[in-house]
């Protein structure tokens, strides 16, 4: 029984939303990130990113400060406006022939806590902390937990017909995404959607783990104000078959002392191994792999003894290429943390993986089969973590368009 909540949301005055959205930052290189905001005023980059010149001479503290100050001055310029009551959105992303489209709403931490809302990823403490004191100082959040639901007729015929009216915002960017946001404020639409959500027995949350424990951890130390937009945290909800997942393929460095030709041998007890040579391999489906050595692409095939008892866990292929390749033979035990891992998404082209090798950055590269949505809800629904980076999913939030204030 899950409970969503409107809220009373910031966003950009109409006439300027196509200039004040952005990617979060991270996704900007930083000759982007200064051009962004030396020649565009009004980007919401001046706001979550404001001391870009001199960031690492700035404590935390004082930058978020700065975020906070930055924002109000956002505010009483009229870049962003206050809507005048709590209110659902209905969003829509086109993207490259993809079209995703969800609700924006407040989801509860208390559903968090109990497991209404179910998570298949791990997260760091520290990354935690960090994004609870930012919500803390701040007192916005800009960015939703993408959070899957189960397909529903009657949730489509709404949005079906509530695409039908005029939207609030129809605009595009940059990168070629086209965005169009709509507003859900009659009493009988916000009551309707909630009665249709609290139908729903299991929310997952498909990207924005750190985010959502983050609020919880925010919560827990200041629900002794009474604040009620504590109790919530801001969500797109999207049905579980318009999410796209992709992999996250793995980058090694060198093959641990091991020569090309011990290494494929110790491969060969577990996979069946097949030579590609320069044709680029990808893989079709689950225990896959694809991998690319010393200029040649191989296809990997996991024998079918190895996994015909396995758990959950133990069947995810990405559990499996830590299991039997980068960690008794690769010598990598912190998928997060070592130096000699790198991520690519799945999005990206395997040719860059290949240049990367080519180019000696790398020694050895991993292409695995994506995860679909029903291997990470049996995970979720056992109370099982994926490895890191086992998943790429989109879509992708931009930042600045709904503001949800705590």
């Amino acid at each position: 029984m899950a409970k969503i909540k409107p809220f009373k949301a910031v966003r950009p005055a109409p006439d300027k939303v196509a200039l004040v959205t952005c990617r979060t930052y991270d996704d900007y290189s930083s000759a982007e990130l200064a051009a962004w905001l030396d020649f565009n005023p009004y980007s919401f980059l001046h706001v979550i990113h404001p001391a870009y010149a001199n960031a690492q001479k700035v404590s935390l503290e004082k930058r978020f400060k700065a975020v906070a100050n930055k924002y109000q001055d956002f505010k009483h310029d009229q870049i962003l406006i206050e809507e005048e009551h709590p209110v659902f959105y209905l969003y829509e992303i086109q993207s490259k022939g993809q079209i995703f489209t969800g609700i924006i709403a407040g989801t509860s931490v208390k559903d968090y806590q109990d497991n209404v809302i179910k998570k298949h990823e791990d997260t760091l403490q520290y990354r935690v902390e960090l994004f609870k004191d930012y919500l803390h100082q701040t007192n916005f959040n800009t960015e939703p937990v993408l959070i899957t639901y189960p397909d529903s007729v009657e949730i489509n015929t709404f949005i079906a017909l509530r695409k039908q009216s005029k939207p609030v915002y129809e605009y595009s960017t940059t990168n070629k995404e086209k965005h169009t946001l709509w507003k859900i404020d009659t009493q009988s639409e916000v009551d309707w959607l909630q009665e249709h959500f609290e139908n729903i027995p299991n929310l997952y949350i498909a990207d924005g783990h750190h985010r959502s424990a983050s609020a919880e951890l925010l919560y827990e130390q200041d629900k002794h104000l009474g604040n009620e937009n504590l109790n919530y945290f801001m969500s797109f909800l999207i049905a579980e078959s318009n999410v796209k997942i992709y992999e996250f393929n793995r980058l090694i460095r060198d093959l641990n002392g091991l020569s090309k030709e011990i290494f494929i041998k110790k491969l060969s007890e577990h996979f069946v191994i097949i030579a590609k040579d320069q044709e680029i391999w990808k893989p079709q489906n689950k225990f896959e792999f694809g991998m690319y050595l010393d200029g040649s692409f191989y296809a990997l095939f996991y024998k079918k003894e190895n996994h015909q008892q396995a758990s959950i866990l133990d069947n995810l292929d990405a559990q499996i290429l830590y299991d039997k390749v980068l960690f008794p033979l690769l010598g990598i035990e912190d998928l997060r943390n070592d130096e000699r891992i790198d991520y690519i998404p799945g999005k990206q082209s395997i040719s860059v993986i290949k240049d990367l090798i080519d180019e000696g950055e790398f020694e050895v590269g991993f292409m695995l089969y994506p995860s679909d949505i029903k291997e990470i809800k049996a995970l979720a629904d056992n109370n099982l973590i994926m490895p890191p980076k086992s998943t790429y999913i989109e879509p992708k939030f931009r930042s600045g368009l709904v503001v949800y204030e705590l």
